[in-house]
């Protein structure tokens, strides 16, 4: 499998102007491209990939784009590879052949979009050296923060420029799958904003609300950014200021999402979880606690590490009543509003609402596997007289 292990890099203000120079670049190469399949589509033509990029090699040689060839070529070749990719993406999400939401067209690419990259290659015959140093073609030696060593060579690079002007290397590496020691426990986890997590074995994690909790800083800096004229040096100071806030809050939220879900990887064999509508949980009042909560990048995580260190992982439908549902004798209540967090079945089993739906999605969990196995889920029924039928 492929992975990307990022890391921070320190360019020096030499090569800051060079990687500046790189983005105009590829982002001119794009929109070029761009515009001229637009202008083929409304001609009723197709331009092909190859056709793109004998134009840009043409348009090399002309006054207009001479200042191309200062960058790499790879750079802008991999701009053109970007393009052909979203209109795959696009005809295969309109099509039915994506899964997921459905895309949109690609759009231009703007000198102002907070997020800047571009891609080296192989070919373009980037190095690490020896003294730790990310060697790029026409921009040089760039220092890097190594937080950890490459698992093996990469295959490509991309240079990253954030909201918060912080420059990123993310490497794509070819790794092995790392099987952790098999464990008997399996785990169903019911996710919440109360509680974060609350587990089928009792266990919980509070909900850390890295959001609400530099709710005040960010206020302060937001404030003291309107108050600063449109196009001003000081409004281009304020708005790095309120990226660093919002930078470090989702930099939080990321680190303490890596190390729960390692934990929970590490101490169960199997992990089921409920697959949410985050997107229309989004729309309600509670939008800003769900997305401080991070509840997709909590379960991509999940499956992404199960797939690695040899977990089980599954999703169990969002439409499962797992909370009106007795974890004991299996009967169906009634709606249960928020408030309601405990309640008695008619069997007389008492139930805390999290820990009982944590029960049930483990449950649902094993049956939908056993069902993938094409084994038998259904229950075994007792006669009065205690014979299994």
């Amino acid at each position: 499998m492929q992975l990307r292990y990022s890391y921070r890099v320190y360019p020096t203000p030499g090569q800051q102007a060079s990687l500046a120079r790189a983005f105009g670049c590829a982002r001119v190469v794009y929109n070029d491209a761009l515009a001229a399949r637009m202008e083929a589509f409304e001609k009723g033509e197709r331009i092909s990939d190859a056709e793109l990029s004998k134009r840009l090699t043409a348009s090399k040689a002309t006054p207009q784009r001479a200042w191309l060839s200062e960058v790499s070529s790879v750079v802008l070749q991999q701009a053109l590879a970007d393009l052909n990719t979203a209109y795959r993406n696009f005809f295969a999400s309109i099509t039915g052949k994506r899964k997921g939401a459905r895309m949109g067209l690609p759009g231009f690419r703007s000198r102002r979009d907070t997020r800047q990259a571009i891609r080296f290659t192989k070919n373009s015959r980037f190095t690490v050296t020896s003294g730790g140093a990310l060697r790029l073609p026409k921009i040089g030696d760039v220092k890097v923060g190594w937080s950890r060593e490459l698992p093996s060579a990469p295959s490509s690079v991309t240079l990253i420029k954030d909201a918060a002007g912080r420059y990123f290397a993310s490497f794509v590496v070819a790794v092995d799958e790392q099987p952790l020691p098999s464990v008997d426990a399996e785990v169903g986890i019911d996710l919440g904003l109360a509680t974060f997590a609350v587990m089928s074995d009792g266990k919980t994690i509070d909900s850390p609300k890295f959001l609400r909790q530099a709710e005040r800083r960010l206020r302060k800096a937001q404030q003291a950014l309107s108050r600063k004229a449109k196009g001003s040096k000081n409004r281009a100071k304020a708005r790095l200021k309120v990226a660093r806030a919002h930078a470090r809050v989702a930099d939080t939220r990321r680190d303490w999402a890596h190390k729960n879900t390692t934990r929970i990887i590490r101490e169960n064999q199997a992990i089921f979880v409920e697959n949410l509508s985050v997107k229309g949980l989004a729309r309600t009042r509670m939008a800003k606690s769900v997305h401080d909560a991070g509840w997709s990048m909590f379960t991509t995580m999940l499956e992404e590490k199960a797939a690695r260190y040899g977990r089980r992982f599954g999703k169990v439908d969002r439409w499962f009543p797992s909370t009106r549902m007795c974890s004991h004798c299996g009967v169906i209540g009634d709606k249960k509003p928020l408030h309601v967090r405990e309640w008695t079945c008619g069997c007389g089993t008492t139930h805390d609402r999290d820990v009982n739906a944590a029960m049930n999605i483990l449950a649902a969990g094993r049956a939908e596997r056993r069902n993938a196995c094409r084994a038998g889920v259904r229950p075994q029924r007792i006669r009065p007289g205690g014979q299994l039928v």
